[in-house]
């Protein structure tokens, strides 16, 4: 997991950096690498944190 995804804790924004059209979510857990984003446009995704390092959004 890289070292920004490893922060992430739920209740903060982020944004999928290769699905921009997910539009901002909202990270519901983080548990072992796999972090669970509740994103507006397409719902709850279940990422995993060591292939795709999501983006923290402070402007929400």
């Amino acid at each position: 997991m890289s070292d920004m995804n490893s922060i992430l804790e739920p209740g903060m924004f982020v944004r999928h950096p290769e699905r921009p059209d997910w539009g901002t979510g909202q990270v519901q857990s983080n548990i072992g690498g796999r972090i669970t984003v509740n994103f507006r446009e397409v719902g709850k995704v279940v990422i995993d944190g060591t292939r795709v390092e999501l983006v923290l959004v402070f402007d929400h």
